[in-house]
């Protein structure tokens, strides 16, 4: 099957029957000739929607600094954003170096998305089958056999993949026509990686029995995709009846429901918030020791790229690394970037009721909290320890110092969208709107 921008035009057309518009298009871009057709093709598609390349340094080669030029320059020559992020690999026992770079690149992926986005990354079909034939080794179930699906939620937006059926001939011959250059890792070669040692030593030999082993695997990672769909289908049933926030899952109502249903919730809700998937050992520490845990406990389990909290009631999916505290600044506009993974604070106008207009245009600053403060909320009669209010709240452990606080000279006058305080409130006033905010509940 050839390759053309009509294709992908078309490819794109119908995942979108499947999810809404794209705000821009994120292509995980590594230089290499896969993402670089995807990357030329897309620009050549001329499709209107704002597409960025974001390359991922994994600084594992010596040459990783020169990939980096070699991206940017190519993003530059077809005209789109260029961004780079380095990232440092953590081995994890029980997976191996593939593995770990693969989660450290998604996580980095994740952190770059916005509501809307979708993040296009370019499998084909070999690499489906040399996914399919992974998994099967490693005894992966439905999900790991349907191989790499086309389409599903990743973070605030999709993670799509429009070349599965295009094969690397086809991508060989675009990029040849139309004079693209591209980097060739060296370690893809390396065979003591098991995708490279079946790509270099399995594939071949099954293609030479049977000439068309790709689209064969690639039909069998249909049908197990289906039965994977229907799975899905049920965590969303259950994630619906529990109160659909996959960020956050009722533990009481988790419990209820069978071992085998509550494995299936907790993978469909780590990979709804676009985070990675755990081993069986960490899923059932997760079952065996977070779930059951004292109500006062904070038990968690971690992994590169997310890791599962407990709280009261909730049970927290997260990044593995949280986000940092907002930096104490000056606030000069009407909204303030509090950081990756943090949100936006917006100062709106004409609200019904807000902070005075009068405290506003005296300036205000943004810190976090140091102990001690205190603020006497609209509608309470006393000042109250923001301490104890962030418990009486049941604000979780984690976020409590890493809330956006906002004063007015040395006084406190707002805490996020929380609260706002009765001696700098106003009807109309500004109010402090808290956008992309991380669980606090």
């Amino acid at each position: 099957m050839t390759f053309s921008t009509g294709q992908l035009r078309e490819q794109l057309a119908a995942l979108e029957t499947r999810a809404a518009r794209p705000a821009r298009y994120i292509i995980a871009f590594s230089g290499g000739l896969d993402s670089t057709v995807l990357a030329h093709a897309l620009v050549q598609a001329d499709t209107g929607v704002p597409v960025v390349a974001v390359h991922i340094d994994h600084a594992l080669h010596e040459d990783s600094a020169t990939w980096s030029e070699h991206c940017e320059a190519f993003a530059k020559s077809i005209g789109i954003e260029y961004r780079c992020r380095r990232v440092s690999v953590q081995l994890e026992s029980g997976k191996g170096p593939e593995a770990s770079a693969r989660e450290a690149r998604y996580t980095a992926l994740h952190g770059e998305l916005r509501h809307g986005d979708w993040l296009l990354s370019a499998h084909h079909r070999e690499d489906q089958a040399e996914t399919l034939l992974l998994n099967l080794v490693r005894g992966s179930g439905p999900a790991g056999i349907a191989g790499i699906g086309a389409i599903r939620r990743f973070g605030p937006g999709w993670l799509a993949r429009p070349l599965l059926d295009s094969d690397r001939a086809s991508l060989v011959d675009y990029a040849t026509i139309n004079r693209l250059e591209w980097i060739e890792d060296p370690s893809n070669t390396d065979r003591r990686f098991d995708r490279n040692f079946l790509r270099h030593e399995i594939l071949p030999r099954l293609k030479s029995r049977w000439p068309d082993i790709a689209a064969r695997l690639q039909r069998s990672a249909s049908h197990a995709g289906e039965a994977a769909a229907l799975l899905a289908d049920l965590a969303e049933v259950d994630l619906e009846n529990l109160g659909g926030r996959p960020e956050r899952l009722p533990v009481d109502g988790v419990l209820a429901l069978p071992r085998s249903r509550q494995k299936n919730l907790v993978r469909h809700a780590l990979r709804w918030c676009g985070l990675s998937t755990p081993t069986a050992l960490q899923l059932d520490r997760i079952l065996t020791e977070v779930l059951p845990a004292r109500a006062d406990a904070q038990p968690l389990v971690t992994w590169p790229g997310a890791s599962v909290r407990r709280y009261r009631n909730g049970l927290y999916l997260l990044p593995e690394v949280l986000a940092e505290a907002p930096e104490a600044a000056t606030i000069t506009g009407a909204q303030v970037a509090l950081g990756a993974g943090l949100g936006r604070l917006h100062f709106e106008s004409g609200a019904s009721r807000g902070l005075a207009p009068a405290v506003v245009e005296r300036g205000l600053r943004l810190a976090v909290r140091q102990g001690g403060e205190e603020i006497q909320p609209v509608g309470q009669l006393h000042t109250r320890k923001l301490k104890k209010l962030l418990q009486e709240e049941g604000i979780v452990p984690w976020m409590r110092d890493r809330l956006p606080l906002v004063y007015a000279g040395d006084e406190l006058v707002a805490v996020g969208d929380l609260w706002i305080a009765q001696d700098a409130a106003a009807e109309p006033g500004v109010a402090v709107r808290w956008t992309d905010r991380p669980a606090l509940h």
